[in-house]
């Protein structure tokens, strides 16, 4: 998560959260991907985006899977295509849910800076895994 705060009082870290700014907002959004996306890029979660196909993993649209249809920031609620309530008059309307409750089954790519985003992570993760493994083969010769 985004760090927003030195403070470690909790009022203060949830003074920090509600407040946030929307750019800080956007990586809060962030969703774990699917097994299968995972072990393709190599990346455990990505912020939420629109077109981005989606599986709901809690509450009572458990298992439904579809587009997201809006990011609100604001509200840091995602609407997913398919999932509606009716209101009392009968209307359809988009029920609002917590990123934190889906998995990214499907990424929409068409974003050319987002694909960037994929691959230094990636790479920033790969560089992780040597240096540990480097670390890991100096100790057993140490000892």
């Amino acid at each position: 998560m985004v760090t927003l705060t030195k403070s470690r009082q909790p009022r203060k870290q949830r003074k920090a959260f509600f407040n946030a700014p929307l750019h800080a907002r956007q990586k809060m959004m962030s969703a774990p991907l699917s097994p299968e996306l995972r072990e393709k890029y190599g990346i455990r979660n990505l912020p939420v985006r629109k077109g981005d196909k989606v599986r709901i993993m809690r509450g009572d649209f458990k298992g439904h899977e579809g587009k997201v249809v809006k990011v609100d920031l604001r509200r840091m609620k995602i609407y997913v295509e398919g999932v509606t309530i009716k209101r009392s008059d009968g209307t359809p309307v988009f029920r609002p849910i917590h990123p934190s409750n889906v998995m990214i089954i499907e990424l929409d790519l068409s974003d050319e800076y987002r694909k960037s985003i994929i691959e230094r992570r990636k790479r920033a993760r790969e560089a992780m895994a040597k240096k540990e493994e480097a670390e890991e083969g100096a100790e057993g010769e140490s000892s």
